[in-house]
């Protein structure tokens, strides 16, 4: 309840801004800087102590900067509540202080305790206040409280080696805080009228702390830059490692289209044999994405390069790969398949490993082959086994990695194998570059972002002599 005010001047509302307008302005950029902590906290999606107490802080500091004002208790003459609050935010601010102070690794084991003995202090006094008002003995018992608190973290903070040199930095504008703290609660403790010089130490604070602010995120982008810098090297490693294209050749016209999720990636193809006669076309999927995904990539590639002698058997070729890989990838596994086209008996051999069955179009029929075993790496004793097929002139074969099937529209419909098949029909008349370029727009169309790997390997065979 709020008892009748009496009459203001615009004198009295003058005078009082001016005396406070240092104040007020100031209270209101410490507020600025703890909401900027919490919203950069919020945007981070990460729970950081360290910036949530310090938000909880800065918006309470200035607040009560706000709440103490003449201006502040010459708009709420007659209020019996105010009076009320503003003790209470008095006293409630220290305890986000002192959790600051322990997550930001200022205070040690003994000092922790303290903070939380104060802080249960300190809260008791706050509900006191609000509920009974505030009582003398409030503020002695927590002038009393803080003194002895910040004497403590004081001298350990001064006893305390380190090479962190964040710390060296915080730790100046930390012990000024203090002495201004201290300063401000033995003012109030003798009722000396004297000015309050506090938020100048908590200025200094903030100034400390927004600068190795700006000296932790200079750092993140320098490392971000060389990241970066290390991130197209690898990638430039890992377009190396994909052949170029395939050969000219009389019966067989191949293009692969290699779309990776980020920098580098784990999908990976290879053309085993190529030449007139046969065509060895191989597709693999590394489980996971980045960096771990592309180094495996690469392990894949010296798997199939060491069964080039096995290159007519899909069958043997990914069991002398498994053997290869299997214990070297760190528990990743990879899908893959394998088909072998020769001219000269017309017929095509596939075998798989755990991989998306190929698609074989004739005459305008797209038809699944599929002839699967275990994924690779995952199990020592592994065996597979060859799906043989006839050749004959106008068949079109996709090889593609799952990233194709399972692209997601924004509602979270899969773009599936049906519509791949559609596709793969919708394209026939078109040359095998065009028409990877036109699946792989087709899927980028469908889904609302790409998160897996894309990577497809068309061949058509035409029979010349």
């Amino acid at each position: 309840m709020c008892a009748p005010a009496p009459e203001m001047t615009a004198d009295q509302v003058l005078q009082a801004f001016h005396r406070d307008a240092p104040n007020l302005f100031l209270g209101a950029g410490i507020v600025s800087v703890g909401l900027v902590a919490a919203a950069f906290s919020a945007i981070r999606r990460k729970l950081d102590p360290v910036l949530i107490y310090f938000a909880l802080f800065a918006v309470l500091y200035g607040l009560r900067m706000w709440m103490v004002s003449n201006l502040m208790g010459l708009t709420m003459q007659g209020s019996s509540l105010y009076p009320r609050l503003s003790a209470a935010l008095d006293f409630t601010v220290a305890i986000p202080a002192f959790l600051f102070f322990k997550a930001a690794g200022l205070l040690r084991r003994q000092a922790t305790i303290l903070s939380y003995a104060l802080g249960i202090v300190l809260g008791s006094l706050a509900l006191a206040t609000a509920a009974f008002g505030l009582q003398r003995i409030f503020v002695q018992i927590a002038n009393i409280s803080i003194i002895a608190a910040l004497i403590i973290v004081a001298s350990r903070s001064i006893g305390r080696r380190s090479d962190n040199e964040d710390l060296l930095v915080i730790r100046p504008g930390l012990l000024i805080f203090v002495a201004f703290v201290l300063w401000e609660n033995i003012r109030s403790a003798l009722g000396l009228r004297l000015p309050d010089v506090e938020p100048i130490g908590f200025v200094v604070l903030l100034g400390t702390l927004g600068y190795v602010a700006a000296r932790q995120t200079l750092q993140r982008d320098l490392q971000l830059s060389e990241i970066q810098k290390e991130l197209e090297v690898a990638r430039r490693m890992q377009l190396s490692i994909l052949p170029t294209g395939f050969p000219n050749s009389a019966n067989f016209h191949v293009a692969a289209r290699y779309v990776p999720m980020t920098s580098v990636a784990g999908d990976f193809y290879d053309f085993i044999v190529a030449d007139d006669r046969q065509a060895g076309l191989l597709i693999a999927d590394v489980s996971g994405h980045g960096v771990p995904a592309a180094l495996i990539a690469s392990m894949v590639k010296v798997a199939a390069t060491s069964q080039r002698a096995n290159a007519a058997d899909p069958a043997r070729l990914l069991a002398g790969m498994n053997a290869v890989l299997f214990g070297n990838t760190q528990n990743q596994f990879v899908t893959a398949a394998y088909v072998h086209l020769d001219s000269t008996s017309r017929t095509l051999q596939y075998s798989a490993a755990g991989h998306p069955p190929m698609l074989l179009l004739r005459h305008g029929k797209v038809i699944e082959i599929a002839e699967n075993g275990l994924i690779l790496a995952a199990f020592d004793s592994a065996t597979y086994t060859n799906a043989a097929h006839p050749l004959e002139p106008g068949d079109r074969l996709l090889l593609y990695t799952d990233g194709l099937i399972e692209a997601a529209n924004p509602i979270g419909d899969f773009f599936g194998q049906d519509a791949l098949s559609a596709l793969l029909r919708q394209t026939a008349d078109l040359p095998p570059s065009a028409a990877s370029d036109q699946i792989i727009s087709s899927v980028q169309r469908w889904s609302a972002s790409q998160d897996d790997d894309l990577t497809v390997l068309i061949c058509d065979y035409v029979r010349v002599n």
